[in-house]
């Protein structure tokens, strides 16, 4: 017993190997030129709205303010993962230390987890603006918003703290292939020598909490909000009430439906190759569609732009 003990301790490994999302040497470039074209998009779109929202000051209003933030955390969680999965297209090998695994295992939990939460908190927004417009800047004042953007983040470091202590109290196998493109829960939880039931446990406790709680606030916020756009007389009124929802709902359906497939669903049940597709939504697809949901479907970051580039071109 001993002698096994001492090997287990002395298997873990250094550093990792990430497969990647392909396997096939015909599809690593086109894939890396795919994912090029999306992160820079990505990068331009999130960028370009936070400069257009900080440079607006007809834009510096809660739901702006909200929307600046999902930008940065948008940016942050793709620029954790994307730039280390283009390696894996064009490297034979894409080693990451185990530091820096578990580094961004931390940061892309972060980032995802508060994701969830400002949408959330958007969707109280929304709700506040449609069904209490009276006390609406009373509501949704300036501490209100700084207040709930810090619940966004302390959800945020709390959960990828809970995770990443649970993965680092695991020993790791001499089998350092880790079967996806970053460094996520479930396909390094496959790799450990050491019983993984406290992990899967916290992955259910704390996933259920930062899934259930924001999907339990934005279906309660939009079934007042339709309730309330019900009741709302002239044709006009509400498609323009539909219209200030729709974007924030497209994003939220992207998002919480990839990330509840993938996380929610036992590991048996889904295949890893189904897992990493379903995670590309929700870690390359969602950060990239966002800031184009947001600014193409509104009227005020269109003016803005307008009014911006304008400025830019005339000065």
């Amino acid at each position: 017993m001993p002698e096994m003990r001492m090997v287990a301790e002395n298997s873990s490994v250094t550093e990792f190997i990430l497969a990647g999302l392909s396997s096939q040497p015909e599809l690593q470039i086109p894939l890396f030129f795919l994912f090029l074209g999306f992160y820079m998009v990505t990068v331009v779109g999130n960028l370009g709205l936070i400069t257009l929202i900080g440079l607006s000051s007809h834009l510096h209003t809660p739901m702006y303010f909200f929307l600046y933030n999902l930008s940065f955390i948008d940016f942050c969680y793709s620029t954790v993962i994307t730039p280390k999965m283009l390696m894996s297209f064009v490297s034979k090998k894409n080693i990451i230390s185990y530091t820096g695994c578990m580094t961004q295992l931390f940061f892309f939990l972060f980032f995802v987890i508060s994701e969830s939460f400002i949408l959330s908190a958007m969707a109280y927004d929304r709700y506040v603006a449609i069904c209490k417009p009276l006390v609406y800047t009373v509501t949704m004042s300036p501490q209100i918003c700084l207040l709930l953007l810090l619940g966004v983040y302390v959800m945020g470091f709390g959960g990828a703290m809970a995770h990443t202590a649970c993965m680092v109290r695991l020993t790791f196998c001499a089998n350092s292939l880790v079967d996806h493109y970053m460094c996520d829960i479930l396909p390094l939880l496959e790799l450990s020598c050491t019983s993984t039931y406290v992990n899967e446990l916290v992955v259910f406790i704390v996933v259920g909490i930062d899934i259930g709680v924001p999907t339990v606030t934005i279906f309660i916020s939009y079934a007042l909000i339709l309730s309330s756009i019900l009741h709302i007389h002239s044709a006009k009124g509400r498609s323009k009430a539909f219209s200030t929802c729709s974007s924030h709902i497209i994003a939220v359906s992207l998002f919480f439906g990839s990330g509840a497939f993938m996380y929610l669903k036992p590991s048996s049940l889904l295949p890893m190759n189904q897992g990493k597709v379903s995670s590309l939504f929700y870690t390359i697809v969602v950060p990239m569609l966002n800031p184009l949901i947001y600014s193409l479907r509104n009227k005020d970051v269109k003016s803005a732009l307008k009014k911006t580039l304008s400025k830019i071109l005339f000065s």
